[in-house]
C-alpha cells in the first residue's frame, strides 16, 4: 500500500505542472497568472498592486488567481484562505481549487466535497472530474475514479488532456 501511494505520490509530482496547462485547457484558467504576492496579501488586476487579503477587497477573478497559483506552488492552506473570502461561493473554478488545496493538504474528503458541489454547478467541468478521479485513486477506489475517467470521455473525448491524464494515473495505479 505504501509503495502504491508512493508511485501515486511521484506521479502527482510529475503531473501537477502538466495540469496547469489542463485548467486552461478546460476553461479552468483564464487572465493568466498572478503575481506573487507576500503572505496575507493577493495581487489585485483591476489596480495591478498587491493588496490586504480581505474579503471584498478584490473581485472574484483576482481572488481565484491568486489562490489558484497559491495552490499549484504547493501553498494550500493560503490558498484556502485566498479562495474562502470569494464572494460568489458557487464559483465552480473556485470550489474546484478549494477542493485540490484540501486534498493536497491531506484532507481528501473535504476535497472530494468541494469537487461535488463545483461538479453540481457545472457537471461538465472536466477538470473537476480529472482532480476528483485523482482523490479517489488516493482512496483506493479505482471504480470511482474510472467513473469520472467515463464522464470526461463524454464529455471531451479520449484526446483531451483531462482524459489522459487520469488514464495514466489509474493505470499506474493499477502496476502498483
Amino acid at each position: 500500500m505504501l509503495t502504491r501511494f508512493l508511485k501515486l505520490a511521484a506521479s502527482a509530482a510529475i503531473v501537477v505542472p502538466l495540469l496547469a496547462t489542463a485548467g486552461f485547457a478546460a476553461g479552468g484558467g483564464g487572465g493568466g497568472e498572478a503575481p506573487t504576492c507576500p503572505a496575507g496579501k493577493v495581487y489585485d488586476q483591476k489596480t495591478k498592486k498587491c493588496v490586504d487579503a480581505q474579503r471584498g477587497a478584490v473581485d472574484d477573478d483576482s481572488l481565484y488567481a491568486a489562490g489558484r497559483s497559491l495552490a499549484e506552488q504547493g501553498r494550500y492552506g493560503e490558498a484556502i484562505v485566498i479562495l474562502g473570502l470569494a464572494e460568489d461561493k458557487t464559483d465552480p473554478r473556485i470550489l474546484n481549487y478549494l477542493g485540490y488545496s484540501h486534498r493536497k493538504a491531506g484532507r481528501i474528503n473535504v476535497g472530494l466535497g468541494y469537487y461535488q458541489e463545483a461538479l453540481r454547478q457545472d457537471p461538465n467541468y472536466t477538470l473537476v472530474r480529472e482532480y476528483m478521479g485523482e482523490a479517489y485513486l488516493q482512496q483506493g477506489n479505482v471504480e470511482a475514479a474510472r467513473e469520472q475517467l467515463s464522464e470526461i470521455e463524454k464529455r471531451c473525448g479520449k484526446g483531451c488532456q483531462e482524459y489522459a491524464l487520469l488514464a495514466r494515473q489509474i493505470e499506474d495505479y493499477l502496476k502498483g
